[in-house]
């Protein structure tokens, strides 16, 4: 029988999101898996793997409320690349450096909603293809501004070349088009060296597990099922309706309930067992998604 569940990933540097969610798939005997929020290649941290029934529940966990996502991210200032990070090629150089004082009078200019232009280099649809499969066959990408909104952002440490910052955002938020944003603020350029998510989607790093480790389990024909979070993780804001069994069976076959609750969204369970999600409407608890 399929494992179902949660895998919370530490993703490596290097790594697509899809390759990685793919390598842990085929270690828990599926391939049905999905992931929430690509992270670029070059990034790391949190990257929550789907596997098997959870995968119906990806977009009522990113549409449950908490949607924040907070990054750590360094740049080096006085050069810039293609892709604005430092696996692109480079385009321009000035190796003019900012002082603090002037990165630093720049940040609030930053938070609260903005408007941004993602990276060429994104996955954003641009007249219907991915922005980055344009850009690498030489196209001309002209993405659109859009609206995004930073909660926090700091500069918390100055190392060697690097600055070192921390932010909490909307969806849709880019970390490379924020760093240079700041740079032209100050009249400079930047380029990120490191991105890393620390959370995102109520998803935290502190839960997270690496590649390499599931990978040593598995090898040692281990559980890997101890690394699984329950299908319904991630739902919390997401209110509960129980059901005694009779309706519970009813409603597994799509039936629908009468209840006493009021509308909204709801996840249902049975005898403490989660069976999906459900809504109510003028009284009648109908099926959504159910396991």
């Amino acid at each position: 029988m399929t494992q179902s569940g949660w895998v919370i990933l530490d993703k490596d540097s290097g790594l697509f999101s899809r390759t990685a969610g793919g390598r842990v798939a085929r270690m828990l005997g599926t391939k049905k898996f999905g992931h929430i929020g690509t992270l670029d290649p070059m990034a790391t941290g949190v990257l929550p793997i789907a596997i098997g029934d959870a995968t119906k529940m990806i977009p009522f966990v990113e549409d449950a409320g908490n949607h924040t996502k907070e990054y750590l991210f360094s740049c080096q200032f006085g050069f810039e690349t293609d892709t604005l990070d430092i696996t692109g090629t480079e385009i321009v150089r000035n190796d003019i450096v900012p002082t603090e004082s002037a990165v630093r009078t720049a940040i609030p200019k930053f938070i609260g909603q903005i408007s941004q232009i993602p990276p060429i280099y994104s996955a954003v649809h641009v007249g219907g293809k991915r922005a980055y499969d344009v850009a690498r066959r030489g196209g001309a990408v002209d993405i659109p501004a859009r609206m995004v909104e930073i909660f926090a952002l700091e500069l918390i440490e100055i190392r060697g070349a690097s600055w070192h910052f921390r932010m909490r955002c909307s969806p849709g938020t880019y970390v490379r088009s924020v760093a240079r944003d700041i740079a032209k603020n100050c009249g400079v350029l930047a380029t990120v060296d490191m991105i890393r998510r620390t959370q995102t989607n109520g998803f935290d790093i502190k839960d997270a597990v690496k590649l390499d480790f599931l990978e040593k389990v598995f090898n040692n024909s281990g559980n890997l099922g101890e690394n699984l979070k329950p299908v319904d993780f991630g739902l919390g804001d997401i209110p509960v309706l129980n059901l005694p069994d009779k309706d519970a069976d009813f409603y597994k076959n799509g039936g629908f309930i009468k209840t006493g609750a009021i509308d909204g969204l709801y996840r249902i369970y049975a005898d403490e067992n989660f069976i999906g999600i459900g809504v109510v409407a003028d009284g009648v608890l109908r099926p959504k998604r159910t396991l």
